[in-house]
């Protein structure tokens, strides 16, 4: 495959004129990609998440959000600037959504070397492009100047790209590294991980008691989303929670990390009056420092779950989650489970799990999973002779298995 090579830096005045033929070809390939398909999309971002390097930024929803919202953006500026300029130097994309990634990168402590995502989607929609060239002509000497300017447009366009949004990441990163929100957040960074701290130092810098109870959260929203009511959804679980305080850090521009001095269970939480548009993922407690880090820990595989879930969650803690995220750290075992033990009940009417999921629930009461259902007791039978009829094995065989897997697929399918 032909790559996009890292090519000479050039001046404005140095770059190449194009034929019209070319630019008009530029101009209709560009048009082909004004309106990118799913799957493409999904294979550019998969790319530029992939690697060790990303890890950090993949496994936080808010930050892989951002930084999808910003690759996707960087895309269209290359697209827009082509249609109205074919083959002309497209200006570099300082775009609402990469400069806010650039912002979300920088209050997480992560460099300029975050910016990698950017390179890693180029293979991705440089493949893509040359699908595209190939398509436009069959005259092999238009193909050659077509994919040449090309390369070195899209190759000068990130290069330029990756310099300016850097040099916006500095300046964030000088405003951060003064102040309170900079000492707190070093300050929280050394607990989480496990580094030795001095007790009072620590929380006169946090205005917040490490000994004693603690309850982690993380609230988060789309990368857009007010921060009003991020604020409005940690008051409402410190009141939920009966306390008065809470220590909160700003983790990017669309999540919180909210510890609250008591001990809070998921119930409780379920109580919190969550806006819309906000998710909250609790940690279970915890005390004293080792509380502190494991709550706070939790709550980030809450999130986690409840992310790669999507659907109508909006509340929940570790101790709904936990089997769940156990399964899922080998992904394709789970799923070789979920097809073993359910059978034909994966695929089946999701009323049939929901009566097979709530017996289990009941212990094998078949009046009192009536009464949870609201149905009557003579359905539920059938309903239950039905889902042994799907099931490779008779549910009353193989409860805890059938619990399992029904659990996983119900977050997997919410």
């Amino acid at each position: 495959m032909v790559h996009p090579v890292r090519m000479e830096r050039l001046s404005p005045t140095e770059w190449p004129s194009v034929t019209p033929r070319i630019a008009e070809l530029i101009r209709r390939g560009a048009q082909l990609v004004a309106d990118p398909q799913a799957d493409w999309l999904r294979e550019l971002h998969e790319a530029s998440l992939s690697g060790e390097g990303m890890r950090p930024i993949a496994a936080d929803p808010v930050l892989a959000e951002s930084t999808r919202r910003a690759n996707l953006a960087n895309l269209l500026a290359w697209v827009a600037h082509n249609i109205e300029h074919p083959g002309d130097r497209v200006p570099p994309s300082l775009s609402p959504d990469a400069l806010a990634n650039a912002r979300d990168l920088v209050r997480r402590g992560l460099d300029a070397d975050a910016l990698d995502a950017y390179r890693k989607g180029q293979s991705v929609a440089w493949q893509r492009w040359m699908d595209i060239c190939f398509g436009l002509t069959d005259d092999a000497e238009e193909l050659r100047q077509l994919l040449a300017v090309t390369a070195l447009s899209i190759t000068t366009y990130l290069d330029d790209t990756i310099e300016a949004v850097r040099a916006r990441m500095q300046l964030e990163g000088a405003e951060l590294t003064t102040g309170t929100h900079a000492e707190r957040l070093a300050t929280v960074t050394l607990v989480l991980e496990g580094a030795p701290v001095e007790m009072r130092h620590a929380e006169a810098r946090l205005g917040y008691g490490l000994t004693g109870p603690h309850t982690a959260a993380l609230l988060w929203g789309a990368p857009d989303v007010d921060p009003g009511r991020l604020e409005a959804a940690a008051e409402s679980l410190v009141d939920a929670a009966g306390t008065r305080r809470r220590l909160t850090l700003i983790a990017n521009a669309a999540t919180l990390w909210v510890w609250l001095p008591a001990a809070v269970d998921g119930p409780v939480a379920s109580d919190a009056v969550v806006p819309e548009g906000v998710r909250v993922a609790l940690g279970r407690p915890g005390r004293d420092l080792g509380g502190f880090r494991s709550s706070h820990l939790e709550a980030v595989t809450t999130q986690q779950t409840m992310d790669r879930a999507g659907g109508r969650r909006r509340v929940a803690s570790y101790d709904q989650v936990q089997l769940v995220a156990l399964l899922e750290q080998d992904r394709r075992t789970a799923d070789a489970f979920v097809e073993d033990t359910l059978g034909r009940l994966a695929e089946a009417d999701p009323e049939l799990r929901l009566v097979a999921s709530t017996y289990l629930r009941e212990l094998g009461n078949v009046t009192r999973t009536a009464q949870r259902l609201y149905t009557h007791r003579n359905t539920v039978i059938r309903r239950l002779q039905r889902v042994d009829e799907l099931l490779p094995r008779a549910l009353a065989d193989n409860p805890v298995h059938v619990a399992t897997a029904l659990e996983l697929l119900a977050w997997r399918t919410d």
